[in-house]
């Protein structure tokens, strides 16, 4: 076994996929491929499997399943805004609209899922920033960035998970988790630069992150009601929505949370308006214009 297999853990029946990241004597630290999940396991319980359809056991092929599918009806909902921009041009017999989606800044604890990211904001036209930062140091990028880069949307996430030792079994104390007191500091930095929700749109959370506490904190999406693990994508999944939804309406809540792989164990949140605005005309090369001045 080396570093950068992908693996199974044995004793929990493959059902997450990892690709190994540091092997340490007889032990390997584990970053989840689809799920935002970050593990360690003795080397004698991981199975080294290759990254075929056909060779990943059933669980594994559900979730990219559930992923592709979520893709899909992204690109669906956008085929229908279209369409409709396109019927209402029609119907005014106006020059043709222009897009303005909202604008994402992306901060990702994970350097890989910061990269799928992006590739799918790219996939659905969505203007993004995007920067790998370890959870520890995302409160200070979001003071130096968020000035910078002038958002509709940010998007704090990485890895997360309740600790296995920690001293005390509860659950609404931030330091049972492993990264959700970072988040919320990050989210304290979003909400001093702009208290309004409406203003700008806080995506927050990993996997089994501290829920109720990102939404106190002034999130208006978060993770994890049910203290499981999401999909990779399913902040992405929710700042894309958020992007693309009229500024005159709210985004739908059960929409945009049964439209997660996760679902609404995973992901929930606050009634929030969308980001996205349309524009007339739509701007056009300019050539033979004749200065007059």
């Amino acid at each position: 076994m080396m570093q950068g297999d992908l693996v199974v853990r044995k004793s929990y029946g493959g059902d997450v996929l990892f690709r190994v990241a540091i092997i340490e004597e007889h032990t390997a630290v584990l970053k989840g491929t689809d799920y935002r999940l970050l593990a360690d396991a003795p080397l004698n319980d991981l199975s080294v499997v290759k990254d075929g359809d056909g060779d990943l056991p059933v669980a594994i092929r559900q979730a990219r399943l559930l992923a592709g599918e979520s893709t899909q009806r992204m690109q669906e909902e956008r085929q229908q805004q279209i369409i409709q921009r396109e019927l209402l041009r029609a119907q005014n017999q106006s020059q043709p609209y222009f897009d303005v989606p909202g604008k994402v800044l992306h901060l990702d604890g994970d350097g890989n899922y910061m990269k799928k990211s992006m590739q799918l904001y790219t996939q659905m036209r969505v203007p993004a920033h995007g920067l790998y930062v370890h959870e520890s140091q995302m409160a200070d990028a979001v003071y130096r960035l968020l000035p910078q880069i002038k958002p509709d949307i940010v998007v704090i996430t990485g890895h997360d998970g309740v600790l296995r030792n920690r001293e005390q079994n509860d659950l609404n104390n931030l330091a049972s988790y492993k990264n959700s007191q970072n988040f919320v500091d990050a989210v304290r930095v979003a909400r001093d630069y702009e208290k309004s929700r409406d203003g700008l749109v806080v995506v927050a959370g990993a996997c089994q992150s501290h829920y109720e506490a990102l939404l106190q904190s002034g999130s208006n999406f978060a993770s994890s009601p049910g203290r499981v693990l999401i999909h990779a994508l399913d902040p992405v999944y929710v700042a894309i929505k958020a992007s693309y939804t009229p500024i005159s309406e709210t985004i739908n809540l059960p929409d945009v949370i049964h439209g997660t792989i996760s679902g609404i164990d995973g992901v929930g949140g606050v009634e929030t308006f969308g980001k996205y605005r349309v524009g007339l005309p739509k701007p056009r090369t300019l050539t033979g214009v004749k200065a007059t001045v």
